[in-house]
């Protein structure tokens, strides 16, 4: 029956609409990947078919086909909105159940997790304390509290002595005196608790290619060593490492001080490594300590390779992890569940994750969110199509009905 035919017309022309009025929709929705019903037709068939001469029977939906191309990128002011540029998914969790998405609208939770707008944990690899990123995935975390305090422990320091300068009477040292030394430097060091202190070091030249170093902390000496730090250096100007007769000799010592205060005692390895002493004048070329005091959260940074960067006004950079990034060797057979977000089925294939800028993955882009790939111009077109095609399909079932009537009109 003509009927039947024409009916399924009309509810395929009105998926069609249905589909192209959801796309349309959401053209302003960020990380929104549009679609588009796919139709078959459909033929009555049987053991006696008729072949070629057996007539159509309608039209069918197959599929709504997502389409997961890339949207354009629009750059924002919040470091924390992430867009793709390229292939990949972000994770996140909600209340344990997986969902994958290109909405990259982050913020922070109360605390401190990395969430989206719906309150799903955005996932990734978390650092340990040296800054080294793991490869299990986890819910992402920004410390929002104050950053602790780190003693100093190490200090590095390259300098360049003079070679010209005439040699000093130890004997005479004097920190007050600038006559009794030939030059001096500084450096800020932190206790336990934080506090700041001034390490000094005071350079006497005591002969051809040796020099003692004096070593103060606020003006005071230090417990240890007792005696100045000996260094010296061969006829190339750098400084040795083994004496005259082939014995190593350290480049790096041990200093320990009582920073008071309630601070633990404090020991620092100092190392000369790199010095050298040249016919110019005395210069720090280097100069590095591992400590720091304590630190409020001033900011976060996220680079291509979605590494999270926490910077503190202490001046540290923490790296706190990593963004994850998932694929699926058949995206379009992932379940569309709502504000942008899709769930892994059984015909989408295995999750495959990893970090951004790796294989296939694509970059991370901070401060940008990538708009809805929906194309409205030919979204109104495909309206204006399916709009015809249902007013076709009406057609049909009204010249169907006004042909039945003048049969059941003949007498």
């Amino acid at each position: 029956m003509p009927f039947n035919t024409a009916l399924s017309g009309i509810r395929a022309a009105n998926t069609d609409l249905k589909v192209t009025g959801n796309n349309i929709a959401n053209a302003s929705t960020t990380g929104f990947k549009n679609s588009r019903a796919e139709f078959g037709d459909v033929y009555a068939s049987s053991l006696l078919g008729s072949g070629s001469n057996t007539p159509g029977a309608g039209v069918n939906l197959q599929k709504i086909r997502q389409q997961f191309s890339q949207g354009n990128l629009n750059f924002t002011e919040n470091q924390l909105d992430l867009a793709i540029n390229g292939a990949g998914m972000f994770i996140l969790d909600n209340a344990g159940d997986k969902l994958y998405g290109r909405d990259g609208t982050f913020g922070l939770d109360k605390d401190g997790y990395i969430v989206n707008n719906t309150g799903s944990n955005l996932q990734g690899f978390i650092a340990d304390d040296e800054g080294n990123v793991g490869g299990i995935l986890e819910d992402l975390r920004v410390d929002v509290e104050n950053q602790a305090p780190k003693a100093t422990t190490e200090l590095d320091l390259s300098f360049n002595l003079d070679a010209r300068e005439a040699a000093l009477d130890p004997a005479e040292f004097d920190p007050s005196d600038p006559a009794t030394y030939n030059n001096a430097t500084s450096a800020t060091v932190y206790d336990s608790l934080g506090n700041s202190h001034t390490l000094s070091q005071y350079f006497v030249k005591t002969g051809d290619n040796t020099w003692d170093v004096y070593p103060q902390v606020d003006g005071e000496d230090l417990a240890a060593p007792a005696d100045p730090i000996a260094i010296s250096f061969d006829e190339n100007g750098a400084i040795t490492t083994e004496d005259a007769n082939g014995v190593l000799v350290p480049t790096s010592f041990a200093l320990s001080y009582d920073p008071g205060n309630g601070a633990a005692p404090a020991d620092i390895e100092i190392d000369y490594a790199n010095s050298t002493q040249y016919g110019s004048g005395f210069s720090v070329e280097a100069l590095s300590q591992d400590g720091y005091t304590t630190g409020r959260l001033a900011g976060i940074d996220i680079d291509e390779q979605g590494l999270i960067f926490a910077r503190f006004t202490n001046g540290e950079a923490q790296t706190i992890g990593q963004v994850a990034l998932a694929s699926f060797n058949n995206l379009e057979a992932l379940k569309p569940v709502g504000s942008t977000l899709w769930a892994q089925t059984a015909d989408s294939g295995e999750l495959i994750v990893g970090a951004p800028g790796s294989a296939s993955f694509g970059d991370i882009q901070a401060g940008a969110l990538e708009e809805s790939n929906v194309d409205l111009s030919e979204q109104l077109v495909n309206l204006i199509i399916a709009q015809r095609n249902f007013q076709a399909n009406s057609k049909t079932i009204e010249t169907a009905n006004q042909t039945t009537q003048t049969i059941i009109n003949l007498r």
